[in-house]
């Protein structure tokens, strides 16, 4: 029989803890399915305009915010089997992230920006502008601090290299980096 250790009674602890967590919050989701889990800590703002498909893994450090309550329905979309960490999304329209995503830490993804034309006005008291909607498609994989910009598509089974800044649409099966990101390589199958 092997020994316990400290590490792994925290670990225990830690998954039973987030585990509580998120059966006591999934109620307050526009929906929440069977087998997702939230690990703390963790940030969401109206999580009533936020849809979190099965097994979703929303990893520690994320951020889900809906800033405004004025669209119906989810606005913030986590299909099955999504798992993110460190995760900020921002949406005040659409951002949908479909089956099988997968988000490595520091992304953020936004469906808005602030606007900044008044000079004399702190840009986080500016109206928000371009409000367009954001999917990221089945199977895609974000690297390690990739932003996405409003409008944008990232099409299905796509690798988006770290550090990368989407300005817009990715076409399927490919890979893409840089900033602005750009397709470097199709992925064809073997």
């Amino acid at each position: 029989m092997g020994r316990i250790n400290g590490y792994g009674v925290l670990l225990g602890a830690q998954r039973l803890r987030d585990s509580a967590y998120s059966r006591l919050v999934a109620g307050g989701f526009q929906s929440f399915g069977a087998g997702s889990r939230i690990m703390l800590p963790a940030r969401i703002a109206n999580p009533d305009r936020i849809s979190v498909g099965a097994g979703v893994l929303i990893g520690a450090g994320s951020w889900l915010m809906v800033p405004s309550r004025d669209e119906p329905g989810p606005v913030i979309e986590l299909h099955d089997r999504v798992r993110m960490r460190g995760t900020s999304i921002s949406a005040v329209r659409s951002v949908v992230i479909e089956e099988a995503v997968g988000i490595a830490a520091g992304v953020y993804i936004s469906d808005h920006s602030h606007g900044f034309d008044l000079v004399d006005v702190p840009i986080r008291d500016q109206p928000l502008t371009e409000a367009r909607p954001v999917r990221i498609c089945r199977g895609a994989w974000l690297g390690q601090n990739v932003v996405v910009m409003p409008g944008v598509t990232i099409g299905e089974g796509v690798v988006v290299g770290a550090n990368a800044v989407v300005t817009r649409d990715i076409p399927p099966r490919t890979v893409a980096v840089g900033a602005p990101a750009r397709v470097v390589r199709e992925l064809v199958p073997g």
